[in-house]
């Protein structure tokens, strides 16, 4: 297949730049589900008069359909989408990323989407998708899945639909959440990815920040024993990586806390723990959930996260050491290829 689009490129190159925007805008309207054409020329920074002769074309091939409501996919353009995905892979330059990440820290597996996620909401999404589609290809009836909270891992969430009936398998949030934005809880992602499955959750209703006396206090609750029990028994966690100094200003830590972070190099925060940029743990929140021995036991544990703004966290969380698969957009790739040579 490299041989081929080689080849392709150098007899007719403006053919693969055509086929790339084809590719893009039939992506991005499948990912919006309904998405009227000047939304779309926005997105893609294209004149609507541009896209306007790409859209009729894709209609008139069978493979959008267009109303007053705006642009849809047909099946026969999701079809299409998914027999492309191998090559549009090659096409953008996405395949060699992963398989220089995936070696270069032992990954079980490297997906990189196109695009940006600070700047795109359609990579967000497509990294959700991705999400998806890597948890449902893992998943096995009575397994334990933790799931942290963040916007990404929400988006995951919204795309994953059930491969086959998962009736046995437990949905539980990493740790507390209580305090962040309700769509956003790991409590809400938790409950929603189960739903969407057809599976069973649990919930940890507890706040993410404790005080010392209310730490103690919870650990002695029947309750609380019996999901943190639940949550340590898990096979599989999936989990957002976010700047340490953005999600300590999110949850609201003390400015002394903060500089302190600062002061000890913190790049990024996962599962409650923040680490500096070789991934060594400078900051432990202390809150109820998974313990950095309970990630270590686990089997699959899936990193995802996007944008060239978060590339540094997502660097400094491979170098901790602990993901078997992860799930990022070109615009990270990119940085932290760059950041290997």
């Amino acid at each position: 297949m490299r041989t081929i689009l080689e080849v392709q490129k150098q007899l007719l190159p403006d053919l693969m730049d055509v086929l790339k925007k084809r590719y893009t805008i039939l992506q991005q309207i499948m990912l919006s589900d309904v998405i009227g054409r000047r939304t779309l020329a926005n997105s893609m920074q294209m004149t609507e008069r541009v896209l306007r002769a790409e859209t009729d074309l894709l209609k008139a091939q069978g493979l959008i359909e267009i109303d007053s409501a705006g642009m849809k996919i047909s099946e026969a353009g999701y079809e299409l989408l998914q027999q492309l995905e191998p090559v549009a892979k090659e096409l953008f330059g996405l395949s060699e990323l992963e398989e220089r990440i995936k070696q270069a820290y032992g990954l079980q597996k490297v997906v990189v989407v196109p695009g940006d996620s600070d700047v795109s909401p359609f990579a967000k999404r497509e990294l959700g998708r991705a999400g998806a589609k890597a948890l449902g290809n893992i998943m096995n009836d009575n397994d334990v899945v933790a799931v942290t909270g963040g916007s990404t891992t929400a988006e995951v969430a919204e795309q994953l639909t059930p491969p086959t009936s998962l009736k046995g398998v437990w949905f539980v949030p990493a740790r507390g959440g209580l305090g962040e934005s309700l769509e956003i809880q790991a409590n809400t992602i938790a409950s929603t990815m189960a739903k969407r499955v057809g599976a069973q959750y649990k919930l940890l209703h507890v706040p993410d920040l404790l005080s010392d006396h209310a730490y103690e206090s919870l650990l002695q609750d029947p309750s609380v024993q019996e999901i943190l029990q639940l949550i340590r028994q898990s096979r599989i966690v999936i989990h957002g990586i976010g700047d340490a100094v953005e999600m300590a200003k999110r949850r609201k830590l003390a400015p002394e806390i903060i500089s302190e972070l600062q002061e000890q190099g913190a790049v990024s925060e996962s599962f409650g723990y923040y680490f500096n940029d070789q991934g060594e743990v400078v900051h432990t929140m202390l809150t109820l959930g998974m313990r950095l021995q309970d990630i270590e036991r686990t089997d699959v544990v899936i990193g995802i996260a996007g944008g060239k703004s978060k590339a540094a966290a997502i660097h400094s969380v491979l170098r901790f050491g602990q993901e078997d698969i992860l799930i990022i957009d070109e615009a990270a790739a990119e940085v932290i290829v760059a950041e290997m040579e």
